[in-house]
């Protein structure tokens, strides 16, 4: 059967990340975009790179990551979601799939994106969180987090809050908001911003706890933007804590 007319196609992607190396493809392990690639290149016949939107590190979890792909297969855009998610594993799951103009792009028009990031707080672990909270068993002082989360929303250069050694033109970022939700056992940080640097939001959340736990003042936030040096903030907390919730276009 002859391919119609290329087309581009949105998909919105959840996963689970325990069991991956990330996003995007790499040599040394399986990946959601390495998967993506797979089952769209089977189902629909022909060679499929998708672009993803947020290129979520290792044992990260997505309720909504962004992606398109361009086809010439006929079927409908939105059956497409329906098909994949019979090939794909049961950890990664298509939530919509949509037709787009064939030029847009996910990483190339404003956005806005929000991350959770979920500690549980115990004397103990929860095997059943394990694999979806940072555990923390010493007390945290949550008002303490809120004055030192407070000092981090607008625009401010997070160089400091950047994993050292990684490539991007500017380390300026927008945070629309910060802020701390005490759910029972669990102390949700709940970030969004206008786009975040790698690791941005796991090393905010690991100096917060240094905050949390004493180590830091609140006060110090200041200093550590001023410093715009990696070595200035806290620790980058576990990847496992760290859902991308929601993905939002301008």
């Amino acid at each position: 059967m002859a391919l119609a007319e290329k087309k581009r196609v949105c998909l919105i992607v959840a996963y689970d990340g325990t069991n991956y190396h990330g996003w995007q493809v790499q040599n040394n392990g399986i990946t959601i975009e390495g998967e993506l690639n797979r089952c769209l290149t089977e189902l629909l016949g022909e060679e499929i790179q998708v672009i993803g939107a947020s290129r979520t590190d290792s044992g990260v979890h997505a309720l909504g990551n962004v992606a398109v792909f361009d086809t010439g297969n006929p079927m409908p855009e939105e059956r497409i979601s329906y098909a994949l998610n019979r090939r794909l594993p049961e950890d990664i799951r298509i939530q919509r799939s949509y037709g787009v103009a064939p030029d847009w792009h996910p990483r190339r028009c404003a956005s806005r994106k929000t991350y959770e990031y979920r500690i549980y707080r115990g004397e103990f672990p929860m095997p059943v969180r394990r694999l979806y909270t940072c555990f923390v068993y010493r007390p945290l002082d949550v008002d303490r987090m809120r004055r030192a989360a407070a000092c981090l929303e607008g625009e401010h250069d997070f160089k400091s809050f950047c994993q050292a050694g990684a490539q991007t033109e500017s380390t300026v970022r927008t945070l629309y908001s910060l802020k701390l939700e005490e759910q029972g056992p669990e102390l949700v940080i709940r970030v969004c911003g206008s786009g975040f640097l790698y690791n941005m939001v796991r090393i905010i959340a690991g100096t917060l706890l240094e905050v949390g736990q004493g180590r830091l003042e609140p006060e110090d936030m200041e200093g550590i933007l001023q410093a715009a040096d990696r070595s200035a903030a806290g620790p980058t907390a576990p990847a496992c804590g760290l859902t991308l919730v929601q993905y939002e276009f301008l």
